[in-house]
């Protein structure tokens, strides 16, 4: 292998690091109290408000709906008005972050509304302020499963940013499609596939193990 591929290959990497590292941080920032929206106006919730649940619920299922190449051609304009450009790792994190944030909180919603409904009631009686129900109930209750969640979202972001890179938004998808699919190159392609076959497992293997100390601790 080369030296100039070599170089590529680290500048790809790097590249790709920082698509998942920031659009993961801007997921989570923005996908768990989104999720918490959806449980606490849920009927029943303790900020119980149906239309509104409702018509959250909508925007997030229509934003989940769509695919991911099309989603991130539909915000090019968006995309343009908040980083300068459409093109690079930079214009690459606002369509990931879109599609990833509504996808985490389905999923950090699913892990709130299976903590024991009794504990929130207990800590009701108790008095307890809801935003206290929130902070010590609900969210420490369902670390194990957001952690997973989170997991699953970050693996999934990795998928996006190969089809990303592909079109113009750098990272090793840019390289396997320039420099592997275009030019034949299978040293190239393969190389690209270990890379990321090793980041996936590297993540999963350390969210599975976080969520399982998380749920033993609980």
């Amino acid at each position: 292998m080369s030296p100039l591929l070599i170089d590529r290959l680290l500048t790809g990497a790097w590249e790709t690091f920082v698509m998942i590292g920031v659009s993961s941080l801007i997921t989570l920032l923005l996908g768990i109290p989104l999720a918490l929206i959806l449980v606490a106006t849920s009927r029943d919730g303790i900020f119980e408000a149906r239309w509104a649940n409702s018509v959250l619920g909508s925007v997030v299922n229509v934003i989940r709906s769509i695919p991911f190449l099309i989603l991130m051609v539909a915000l090019i304009p968006i995309t343009r008005l908040i980083v300068g450009t459409s093109y690079g790792v930079w214009a690459a994190i606002v369509p990931l972050s879109a599609a990833a944030v509504p996808f985490f909180a389905r999923i950090a919603e699913v892990s709130l509304r299976e903590v024991d409904r009794g504990l929130v009631e207990a800590a009701q009686a108790m008095g307890c302020k809801r935003w206290h129900i929130i902070w010590h109930v609900l969210l420490p209750e369902a670390r194990p499963g957001l952690v997973a969640g989170f997991t699953i979202t970050v693996v999934s972001m990795i998928n996006a940013s190969a089809v990303a890179g592909a079109i113009g938004a750098g990272g090793l998808g840019d390289l396997a499609y320039r420099y592997g699919y275009q030019r034949f190159d299978t040293d190239v392609m393969l190389t690209v596939i270990v890379l990321l076959v090793v980041l996936v497992t590297v993540i999963q293997y350390g969210g599975d193990r976080l969520a399982l100390k998380l749920n033993r601790r609980g």
